[in-house]
């Protein structure tokens, strides 16, 4: 266990659709690791990136790999903090019962603060 002075927290910014680039999968990745290690993570996905939380997808269609249930993987690393940009749905006209359960919605403001508390931010 990492004595709590040496905790930080890191913030991933999730910003790239589920598919077309492995970047979605990467930040994931990235974020998974970082958990193992004991750090206070955060998870938010912004942008395009709000499009890998959308409920049914399945990518067999296009030869990839499903990114599935993205909010219960984080869960299941012990990632407590997954956050979804408001803005960042209502450009995409997204409604929140679209997305996966498990994520907090958030405005600019709330993003604004998780960032400013952040140790180190991967924006990916």
């Amino acid at each position: 266990m990492i004595n709590d002075s040496h905790r930080k927290t890191i913030t991933f910014i999730s910003r790239t659709p589920p598919y077309g680039s492995d970047r979605a999968q990467l930040c994931l990745d990235t974020a998974l690791a970082a958990a193992v290690f004991d750090q206070e993570i955060n998870y938010v996905f912004h942008s395009d990136g709000v499009l890998q939380l959308l409920n049914k997808q399945n990518a067999d269609a296009i030869d990839c790999k499903t990114l599935g249930n993205i909010a219960e993987t984080l869960q299941l690393y012990g990632i407590k903090n997954a956050f979804v940009d408001q803005g960042s749905l209502q450009q995409r006209d997204i409604q929140e019962g679209d997305l996966a359960t498990g994520v907090q919605s958030i405005d600019v403001e709330g993003l604004t603060e998780i960032i400013d508390k952040s140790h180190t931010v991967f924006n990916l």
